[in-house]
């Protein structure tokens, strides 16, 4: 069944939300990754909603077209995280469970460890606590390697590149990843669009403008869950298994073994039923 399709109006932007749940049910924001969209989290919302939870599931700032500021620096980390903040107001809530994948894993950390007092729980897959992930590519030459499209992002001509021949790059960074085809298609709707690729590369080239300092990014005070696929090709072990050296708080780590990076393409059964599992432990926090 097809997820509804909302605008959410929030720090003055308009982002394409699928929102579902009961009104009054505790909100759970879910952030996508790179090269996704919000139908990423396709098993996890009916999921959260059928239990009672409220979830959203925005197109973040440069994937939604209402939400497409001009400028590398409107994408730095700071407004990507108060774009957060500003989808639970605009929702009406206070205190939030944060979900996230890829960089919108790395949002989800930076806004829990920041703010607190607004986050109730924290669920990532694959990208790990900042200051862990920062630790790991100078101490792990595996990992520099892993992360070298972040380099190679920030380079004006990465667009054209990414797009050239029918966006092949794309394609083939999803048939690596065990994406499977359908899936694919659907994050190529949105991202087989130059404005909006372009948008999606500013998070990469905007990375270094931020006042946030990945290595100096708190710890995390909140019941976290991590889940890493122990096939991911973007992180490896050493990132993965020290983060939870920056979580003061109830945590667990799961391995998530043959899997990748992309887990919620690959196998949409996992992550839902560990998720749903750890907000029911945190149902109080």
């Amino acid at each position: 069944m097809a997820l509804a399709t909302t605008t959410v109006r929030a720090n003055g932007l308009d982002f394409t939300a699928t929102v579902d749940g009961p009104q009054d049910g505790d909100l759970v924001v879910l952030l996508h990754g790179f090269p996704q969209t919000r139908y990423t989290w396709r098993a996890e919302i009916p999921a959260l909603a059928d239990a009672g939870f409220r979830a959203c599931a925005p197109d973040q700032r440069g994937y939604s077209p209402g939400a497409r500021p001009d400028g590398i620096e409107a994408y730095r980390l700071d407004n990507l995280v108060g774009d957060v903040l500003a989808i639970a107001d605009a929702l009406g809530a206070e205190r939030f469970h944060l979900v996230g994948h890829d960089w919108g894993g790395q949002v989800a950390w930076t806004t829990a460890a920041l703010h607190p007092a607004r986050v109730r729980t924290l669920s990532v897959i694959s990208r790990p606590h900042p200051a862990a992930f920062v630790a790991a590519m100078k101490n792990d030459d595996a990992q520099s390697g892993r992360s070298g499209h972040h380099r190679s992002f920030q380079r004006a001509e990465a667009t054209d590149e990414l797009l050239a021949d029918d966006a092949a790059w794309l394609r083939r960074a999803y048939e690596r990843s065990a994406v499977p085809e359908g899936d694919a298609a659907a994050y190529l709707r949105v991202l087989h669009d130059r404005d909006t690729l372009d948008a999606a590369i500013n998070w990469y080239r905007a990375g270094g403008l931020s006042g946030i300092k990945a290595a100096e990014t708190p710890a995390v005070v909140r019941p976290t869950l991590y889940a890493w696929g122990n096939e991911d090709a973007t992180v490896g072990r050493l990132a993965a298994e020290t983060t939870g050296d920056f979580v003061d708080a109830p945590y667990s780590f799961v391995e998530l073994p043959g899997l990748g990076h992309f887990v919620t393409d690959q196998d949409p059964a996992a992550f839902a039923p560990l998720l749903m599992q750890h907000l029911d432990a945190h149902r109080d926090a």
